[in-house]
């Protein structure tokens, strides 16, 4: 482990240099959220898109170059690293940045494994009476086991890659013989290489999910918004699993009766964990949660800000962000109230043709230049800019988010600003929150 120190100091209330880390959705829609920060000087991207450009400076680094990360803080005097995406959280960002004499927003690979490993979430949620599926865990030297397990399973069988996996790493089987299948693929034909060594088999619960997110220094924290995505590709939730075709917030049955039962079961009890069992936790929590007939249960946590949810939870969240990092590096985060726009949020996502299978890059994006967006904002995905051209360069490209007077009427903005922009092949859900409309 490398450690450092610059040889400046940090004084936490004036403006400072803070880097980003990460390059989707996701990183534009914090980008957009720290720029506008009384409390943030210059910011960096790395490596970004084509729209983090507008908010700041995109560095070419890889998310996973720590030493490279390093040497850039010492180069432009950063005093901030937020961290975007899970894989260099898990791969131990926080850790290799422990003697710095600044602020990292996010966990501890330790804490990242609530993440990183799935039968390390469950165990961990079975040791501090968190509600969640009953699962068993399986590798290839039980795999004869697993696959008596699955035999007498009751269906639908959920499967779930231990490990990371793009957000792919979960099958839903309706039969026995498709879930034998599934566990062969992952454990013998390593279909998600090494994330898939472990399949934790779970009981399949019915209901509707959401997703809620905190801001913990692991002993207190601050409920900063909750959303519902659709992963999808098909309309009418059809088709195979993405990254998240679109999101919207609030979520109607999120009521208060719901979200006290959230705190007090699930919420309060994982920052208690955190506590108890020492684990240093500096960041996001993502709470993917189960709405089963008014009760809920955790079905994974993320260790990180979800893609598309931060789309719609950033335009939400009226607090200036870098204010709550610093409360929560300074052990003030009882101090601050959370403060929420009132409208509807939500975020449409384009994608190129074939996702999630095989797709093409670098095709033409237009349509940016004549955009007359009100109470709309297109955060970029997988862009990037090529000469003065904007260029596909992933799965999910554009995320369009548009607040509204409801649901029904912030989808609609955000599929008239989508109609107006094209790339050979782009393709959207226009059923963004249909069971609310």
């Amino acid at each position: 482990m490398v450690y450092f120190r610059p040889t400046f100091i940090i004084f936490y209330t004036e403006s400072m240099n803070i880097l980003l880390i990460g390059s989707g959705g996701r990183e534009h829609a914090l980008a957009w959220k720290i720029a506008q920060s009384k409390h943030c000087t210059q910011l960096y991207i790395a490596p970004g898109n084509a729209g983090t450009l507008q908010c700041g400076t995109n560095v070419n680094i890889s998310v996973n170059d720590f030493e490279a990360i390093k040497n850039l803080c010492e180069t432009k005097q950063i005093e901030m690293i937020v961290v975007g995406p899970e894989e260099p959280l898990v791969k131990g960002i926080y850790d290799y940045f422990e003697s710095w004499n600044g602020l990292v927003i996010g966990p501890s690979a330790k804490g990242a494994q609530l993440e990183g490993s799935k039968a390390f979430s469950k165990k961990f949620m079975q040791r501090h009476n968190i509600p969640t599926a009953s699962y068993a865990e399986f590798t290839w030297e039980n795999f004869e086991e697993g696959k008596k397990y699955i035999a007498e399973h009751s269906r639908p069988v959920v499967l779930k890659a231990d490990g990371l996996a793009a957000g792919k790493g979960v099958v839903i089987c309706n039969s026995h013989k498709e879930a034998l299948s599934a566990f062969e693929d992952m454990i013998i034909n390593k279909q998600f290489g090494e994330a898939s060594s472990k399949v934790v088999i779970e009981e399949y619960l019915q209901g509707i999910e959401t997703s809620v997110f905190v801001l913990t220094d692991g002993k207190e924290y601050k409920i900063i918004g909750h959303a519902k995505d659709y992963k999808r590709i098909g309309e009418g939730d059809t088709g195979l699993n993405t990254g998240g075709m679109g999101c919207v917030s609030p979520v109607p049955f999120v009521d208060e009766l719901f979200m006290k039962k959230v705190e007090q079961f699930i919420i309060k009890p994982t920052v208690k964990g955190l506590a108890e069992e020492n684990i240093e936790y500096k960041g996001f929590v993502f709470f993917g949660l189960i709405n089963v007939n008014g009760e809920p249960f955790v079905i994974e946590y993320n260790c990180r800000m979800g893609d598309p949810e931060t789309e719609v939870v950033m335009p939400r969240l009226k607090n200036d962000l870098v204010e709550l990092f610093i409360a929560l590096h300074e052990g003030k985060l009882n101090n601050t109230t959370i403060e929420f726009d009132e409208r509807a949020c939500a975020v449409v996502v384009a994608v190129s043709g074939g996702y999630p299978g095989e797709y093409k890059k670098n095709l033409k994006i237009s349509g940016f230049e004549n955009l007359k967006m009100n109470d709309t904002i297109v955060f970029h995905a997988g862009t990037k800019k090529v000469d003065d051209l904007i260029v596909t360069n992933g799965g999910r490209v554009i995320a369009v988010t548009s607040y509204g007077n409801n649901i029904a009427d912030a989808v609609n903005k955000s599929k008239k600003i989508l109609e107006q922009i094209h790339f050979d092949g782009m393709y959207f859900r226009r059923d963004i929150g249909y069971e609310f409309s």
